[in-house]
């Protein structure tokens, strides 16, 4: 009989199976109160729980009865005041507002009940929040470095470690190894009995007694010889030899650039830093191997650290060309395309010099897109899209499956922006 232990840790009183199935029955009622907590909450504090609550109509469970089965006929007292087909209201006095009284909610003379309520961990929390999203047309490069290998097998080799030891192979070189060193005893051991076998033939009076026992003592000789060789030896054992080698790597780089101009309220910009903190949360969680760049512009790009981008207070003007010459320089100087993923994040209200409008395009069209795998502008402005929107608009044409644009006008609306533009697409072959 096959015995199966799960030893998975759980907390106290509690099955971490039971639990996951639970989440996957209830998966739309979660993801629903998920988002409702996204929008509500702030992007800074996405990395705590959150607690649920469920209906308690939608997790009732189905109850099977057994019916009375047979034919039966019932005699009903009648009644003056009904006939067949009346319809009779509804008593007054029961229910409230919500759910009624029958359904779990509270009457004024009884008692309801809550609804089902649940804490869900970081984990869980933040699993409902990125589900289905993923980096678009993600790519296999090769390895610039010799960071990511894979052990494969190169061969055998006498010396290794007994984990890696081939079985099949050592007892072939156990077996012929002793193929090889009895045959030449076996020869010499025929040999002596066949002479053994003459001398004991010949007539009695011709027979040598001497000859004889010094037959018999060499063919014990030769047996013991025999029966010396072991079965195996360490010259027999061989082991799986191991190497390294170099594997292809999901290398990806995203470019985070942000306009802080003049025209940038502090609104536009607090939106702006919410968006690329889910952007930077959602990378984090799920790939290990992309790099952050953050990139800030008003009439020139730099740059800049983490928590310059987020938190200088550096204004100005408003040049996009500079952010996007600033990115094309980073990826010739570091980033290669042939090693590396490349996507690109812009935030911006969509205001911009005319003229530098048809450089961003050119500089789009020419110099960045055939590299990058994606890019996605996002455009903050309850108002009428401007020039840079136009000319962006025709680079979308021209690589539809690689570049989106969307506009964001409140902070309700980031989290369904993110997700339009993250959700899980099919890889370009």
């Amino acid at each position: 009989m096959t015995y199966f232990i799960d030893r998975r840790p759980n907390a106290k009183h509690k099955s971490a199976v039971n639990r996951q199935r639970f989440l996957e029955r209830y998966r739309k009622h979660i993801k629903r109160s998920v988002e409702e907590a996204v929008n509500r909450r702030s992007i800074t504090d996405m990395e705590r729980g959150e607690k649920i609550s469920i209906p308690t109509k939608d997790i009732s469970e189905p109850v099977f009865q057994h019916g009375p089965g047979g034919a039966r006929q019932v005699v009903s007292p009648g009644n003056r005041e009904y006939l067949a087909g009346d319809r009779i209201r509804r008593p007054p006095g029961q229910g409230g507002g919500g759910e009624g009284a029958g359904e779990g909610g509270a009457s004024n003379q009884g008692e309801g009940a809550d609804e089902f309520a649940f804490t869900l961990s970081r984990e869980e929390f933040l699993e409902f929040v990125f589900d289905g999203l993923a980096l678009p047309h993600l790519q296999r490069k090769p390895l610039k470095s010799l960071e990511e290998i894979k052990m494969v097998r190169a061969g055998l080799a006498r010396d290794g470690v007994p984990s890696r030891i081939s079985i099949g192979r050592s007892m072939r070189e156990a077996y012929a190894r002793r193929i090889a060193m009895r045959a030449p005893i076996k020869r010499a051991l025929r040999e002596a009995l066949d002479a053994l076998e003459a001398e004991e033939r010949k007539d009695p009076v011709l027979r040598n007694p001497a000859r004889i026992n010094e037959l018999k003592e060499e063919i014990a000789r030769l047996e013991k010889r025999i029966e010396a060789i072991p079965f195996i030896d360490t010259y027999d054992l061989r082991y799986h030899q191991l190497s390294a080698q170099p594997q292809p790597s999901s290398q990806a780089v995203m470019f985070c650039v942000m306009d802080v101009s003049g025209s940038m309220t502090q609104n536009h910009k607090d939106i702006a830093k919410r968006f690329f903190l889910l952007l930077y949360l959602f990378l984090e969680r799920h790939y290990e191997k992309v790099e952050l760049v953050f990139v800030r512009h008003h009439t020139a790009a730099r740059e800049v650290s983490e928590e310059e981008f987020f938190y200088s207070r550096e204004t100005g003007g408003t040049i996009v060309s500079s952010a996007l010459s600033l990115v094309n320089g980073i990826i010739e100087k570091r980033y290669p395309s042939a090693q590396w993923n490349l996507y690109v994040a812009q935030a911006s209200d969509g205001d911009n010099w005319d003229d530098d409008s048809t450089t961003c395009r050119d500089l789009l069209v020419k110099k960045l897109m055939p590299h990058l795998q994606y890019f996605a502008y996002v455009e903050i402005t309850p108002h009428e899209h401007q020039s840079l929107w136009h000319e962006y608009a025709t680079v979308a044409d021209a690589f539809a499956e690689r570049f989106a644009m969307r506009q964001i006008v409140e902070a309700g609306d980031i989290y369904p922006v993110f997700r339009d533009l993250f959700k899980r697409r099919l890889s370009t072959p």
